[in-house]
């Protein structure tokens, strides 16, 4: 039951996102102070991982292509559409998860505990709208072109890891990667980009927003908000793949 107490609560706190918003003068001065904290600090690690994300991939692809009627070629193909459809969106949220998710949870939970949102409330702000829709609206503006990004790198490390380790020539990764292209996969990645950052970014706020105690409760709702993130992203991750692609 105490999960279905946490379901009510959590779209409850999503209707006070939007009720009595502030003036768009103010949001937009947080939302570009988000658009670098949800962002753009987090293109560094984006990066190592898509880049070695994509090596692994393209070197277990051939060492698992033994049947000698496959193309080397088609090495490009699985590695391309595995990093537009499923590993950079999938992959890269969940890294998102650990670090954002955990930073607005941390963020937002301290402010309760110190009674800093409490103040905010005092002075007749609307505190979870205040504080949480610049850093929803950043993250669902931005996610998608850190994912694009590391649909670049991942592909490019694919291809360097592989005519560098001579499992597969460059002349032959680029034909696979240029094969039988389908636009729609990206369509589809970004759709799924978009949902998880809006569930980033809302269950780890709900998380901070209910935080209750000191700063060892401020630990554990951030621990909670990375775990619930990373499972509702897998749960997603099925769902939209089921009702999009099936």
């Amino acid at each position: 039951m105490n999960y279905f107490f946490h379901l009510g609560r959590y779209w409850q706190f999503l209707r006070l996102l939007i009720n009595k918003p502030e003036k768009f003068s103010i949001y937009l001065k947080l939302f570009f102070r988000e658009m670098d904290a949800v962002g753009f600090s987090s293109l560094g690690i984006v990066a190592i991982t898509s880049i070695f994300m994509g090596a692994v991939i393209t070197i277990q692809t051939v060492y698992n292509l033994v049947n000698p009627l496959v193309p080397l070629w088609a090495v490009g193909v699985v590695t391309r559409d595995s990093i537009i459809i499923e590993f950079s969106p999938t992959m890269i949220s969940l890294v998102l998860a650990g670090k954002v998710g955990s930073s607005i949870a941390s963020e937002i939970g301290t402010m309760r505990v110190t009674e800093q949102i409490d103040a905010l409330e005092i002075m007749g702000i609307n505190s979870s709208g205040y504080l949480v829709l610049p850093k929803l609206f950043a993250a669902v503006l931005i996610f998608p072109f850190i994912v694009i990004i590391s649909m670049f790198l991942g592909i490019a490390g694919g291809w360097v890891a592989g005519d560098l380790s001579g499992v597969i020539s460059s002349a032959e990764f680029i034909r696979g990667a240029q094969d039988s292209f389908v636009p729609f996969n990206v369509t589809f990645a970004m759709i799924k980009t978009v949902t998880f950052g809006f569930l980033i970014v809302t269950i780890s706020a709900y998380q901070g927003f209910y935080t209750t105690g000191g700063a060892l409760e401020v630990g554990q709702s951030s621990t909670k908000a990375v775990v619930f993130s990373s499972i509702m992203i897998l749960v997603f991750d099925y769902i939209l793949t089921q009702l999009i692609l099936a």
